[in-house]
């Protein structure tokens, strides 16, 4: 889905959004930690007219890209 960035200083006028959800599971985590990152500032958000948080594919594209991957959990037989 692509929607307008707000105003200068956002992401490109022609970014797309993403849910919780959709971040959640890029990032392999519980929806939850998405919402406590984003509270704590570490990503970038906006808010609907219903008052649900989307995220800027470009940020989190980024964001991934700049990331060292989580060690593989050993193998317990």
């Amino acid at each position: 889905m692509l929607i307008p960035a707000p105003g200068p200083g956002h992401a490109t006028s022609a970014d797309e959004l993403l849910t919780r959800g959709e971040v959640a599971r890029l990032f392999r985590v519980d929806p939850k930690t998405v919402t406590k990152w984003a509270q704590a500032g570490k990503l970038r958000t906006i808010r609907t007219l219903g008052g649900h948080r989307r995220f800027y594919a470009s940020d989190i594209r980024t964001y991934l890209r700049n990331t060292k991957p989580a060690p593989a959990a050993k193998d317990r037989r």
